[in-house]
Parts: structure tokens; sequence; C-alpha cells
């Protein structure tokens, strides 16, 4: 049987945050903060809309230099400060919807740690990619609430 880490469905990743489960989980939904982080690899910026309660949805615009790639999604659970779930929709899923889970563990020392489950994918190529991109905003994120 497949470990998490090695389904071709689904990725998962864990990170220390520093910062309560509140401000987390506070982060993921308000648009001037998504705009700060949501920003992988060569993105440089993001433009974000959200309607955080169940059957909301939101759009975010991530841009760089040379192309703008829109996500969009539904979100389908808000249990603050704990857990978001959502969809995930955009060209890199094949505008198929794919299912994004956080979830927010109190670790102390004014820190959690952030669970990410993003399941559907359809091919272990799509499985990297979306890695590579989490991780990337996760550090992000990671950064922007230390800033604060």
């Amino acid at each position: 049987m497949a470990t998490d880490e090695e389904r071709r469905d689904r990725l998962v990743l864990r990170k220390i945050i520093p910062a309560s489960r509140e401000e987390v989980f506070a982060a993921w939904i308000d648009p001037e903060s998504l705009r700060n982080w949501m920003c992988p690899g060569d993105i440089l910026s993001a433009e974000a809309e959200t309607e955080p309660r169940v059957g909301g949805t939101f759009r975010i615009v991530m841009k760089s230099p040379t192309r703008a790639i829109d996500h969009t999604g539904e979100y389908l659970v808000l249990e603050p400060p704990s857990k978001l779930v959502f969809t995930w929709i955009s060209n890199s899923t094949g505008n198929r919807p794919t299912l994004v889970t956080v979830e927010l563990v109190e670790r102390g020392g004014g820190s959690c740690e952030l669970i990410l489950t993003h399941d559907r994918f359809i091919d272990i190529e799509e499985v990297r990619r979306h890695t590579r991109g989490w991780g990337s905003i996760l550090d992000k994120l990671a950064l922007h609430l230390a800033r604060r």
C-alpha cells in the first residue's frame, strides 16, 4: 500500500508556521493577506477575491512577468481555527476540480503545524508540480507571518 507521499493522486506537505492557528487560518481567507504570499516560483504578485463561507468562492490570479494564472474554487469546510477545505481549479489541474485540505495543529511557543493535503490529481507529474508550488507558497506564508 502506498504512503501519502507516494500516491499518484495526492500530495501532503507539513510546515511549522511561526504564528497561532487563528493567524494562519485568517491568512488563508483574507484577500489582502493572500496577495502577499500566494506567489510560488517566479510569480511576482497575486490578486485575490474571497467569499469565505461554506459554498462561497474564491479567485486567485498569480502573475509572473510573462503570464497570469487563474485559480478558482469553492469553500467546502471552514472550521476556524483548525480546518479549511476547498476545491482548486486551474490550468495546472487541467481545469478539473481538485481538493485542498489545510489542517492547523497548535505546537506551542506561538507556532502551529500546517498540514496541506491536495487530492484528485491524475498523475505523478501533476503531484510533483504542485508539490513544488505549494512548498514555495508555504515558505512565503511562514515568512509573511513571521514579519508581522
